[in-house]
């Protein structure tokens, strides 16, 4: 399975990326880009349970251990869960994470979430115990460009997927994109339609959390007149309508429990039936599914079905956040100033933005370097949450999405503001679907307009 580099660099210098001056010269680079990279790996042993003697390498790539086929290593303990942990080596090492199993993961004895490992330490899973040990090092091929169509990116990370991306668009099996929100999800699927073998055809995207859940059904599958009160002709639906061409589902993990043996078996079958028909419909489309949720835990929690979680991540590719490719900022800020002016970005301009955290990631960096330029210098780093907020235990996710959430609606008031409310015009200011961008201002309870 190609699966996508997983990385853990947080903090602003990374040690393996090439020296670069980007900026008002617009010299992208100084020295040329190295092909590979070289990364520790870690041995992991099964060392009391009934799999003793089992292994598994942990490298770049994350790697998953539980009871369900789909792991990378496949326990038959039964009090291990079906996706119990995710392991990935950065860096710093590496790294694990429990996806919500149900008897927990403990090393040394001590209950982790999530936890960076040392070789000589034991990882219990249920009755399962794990040694680990050093391994050497990996080589991972990285790409000699620093952009795949209108993606950028000089860091390791995004090189990393960059490797990955040609193989992606030559196929057309079913792709899961995983990462978090404002990463380029979107962006990304789009460059792998154009590089596909499907150019000509569609490309449709459906955002799942953002459609009220009644016309979930009639946006993917279509339905005839008469299906329905204000059915008053038929719909062919997202599958249908990108025939030849490739269908985003954005956000699929928000998919309603009772849609989602429907997707599969439109996913198994190649064929839907329309809301209010008894015929089915062949379907001639490659399937990209996207989230920033870890759907291994949602299995785990029930909340998605298995089955159509293993039918999604034929092929999976994780986008790295914005914090884990932070050399990589000078080359966004002054791209998109370039874009928005025709100049290069200042000195300065690039210096502030590179020192700040950027928790809407890419999406949100664009917006900063758009306000900038609107306003004649960079605008304030984002306010803390309000009090109630900052003393309210939340988990970091939940805590994270209020702040995107507000930073959306002042983004999308500012946006529609500037148009006067035109649809057509803001969506190609902000290069969003024009559908896309009225279910995201109708996600954040901003009244969209039809123009």
């Amino acid at each position: 399975m190609l699966r996508s580099p997983r990385a853990y660099d947080d903090d602003a210098a990374v040690s393996d990326e090439q020296p670069s001056d980007t900026g008002p010269a617009g010299t992208r680079r100084v020295a040329p880009l190295s092909p590979v990279r070289a990364l520790h790996a870690l041995w992991l042993e099964v060392i009391a349970g009934p799999d003793v003697g089992r292994h598994v390498i942990a490298e770049v790539d994350e790697i998953s251990i539980g009871t369900e086929r789909a792991n990378d290593l496949v326990l038959t303990d039964s009090s291990v869960s079906r996706h119990h942990v995710a392991i990935a080596v950065g860096r710093r090492g590496a790294r694990i994470r429990d996806l919500g199993s149900t008897n927990g993961t403990r090393i040394d004895g001590v209950e982790i979430a999530e936890a960076m490992l040392r070789p000589g330490q034991r990882i219990e899973l249920g009755h399962t115990t794990f040694a680990v040990k050093a391994h050497g090092v990996v080589q991972q091929p990285l790409a000699s460009d620093d952009h795949f169509a209108d993606l950028l990116g000089e860091s390791s990370a995004m090189r990393r997927v960059f490797a990955l991306l040609p193989k992606l668009a030559a196929a057309d099996t079913t792709l899961l994109l995983t990462g978090e929100t404002g990463c380029g999800k979107s962006l990304l699927a789009r460059a792998l339609h154009r590089a596909s073998a499907r150019r000509e055809g569609p490309f449709v995207i459906i955002d799942c959390g953002a459609i009220a859940p009644g016309l979930i059904e009639s946006e993917l599958f279509g339905h005839v007149k008469g299906a329905f009160t204000g059915a008053t002709s038929d719909r062919p639906g997202a599958l249908r309508a990108a025939r030849g061409g490739t269908v985003l589902l954005e956000e699929v993990g928000e998919l309603p429990l009772d849609l989602q043996p429907r997707l599969l078996r439109a996913l198994e079958e190649r064929e839907v039936t329309p809301v209010g028909s008894n015929q089915p419909v062949a379907l001639d489309v490659r399937i990209i599914a996207a989230t920033h949720r870890d759907l291994r835990t949602r299995v785990n929690t029930g909340d998605f079905r298995a089955d159509l979680y293993y039918r999604l991540c034929v092929l999976t590719l994780r986008i790295p956040a914005l914090r884990e490719r932070r050399a990589d900022i000078p080359l966004l800020v002054d791209s998109f100033h370039r874009e928005l002016t025709g100049s290069p970005a200042p000195p300065d301009l690039i210096a502030t933005f590179a020192a700040r955290d950027w928790p809407g990631n890419v999406r949100e960096l664009r917006a900063a370097v758009e306000r900038a330029h609107v306003m004649g210098e960079p605008d304030a780093p984002p306010e803390a949450p309000p009090a109630d907020d900052a003393e309210e235990t939340v988990e970091f996710r939940v805590a994270k999405e209020r702040i995107v959430a507000r930073w959306e609606v002042e983004y999308l008031t500012q946006l529609m503001a500037r148009h006067r409310g035109n649809l057509s015009q803001a969506a190609r200011e902000a290069r969003l679907d024009r559908n896309y961008l009225r279910e995201l201002l109708t996600k954040r309870g901003l009244a969209p307009q039809r123009s």
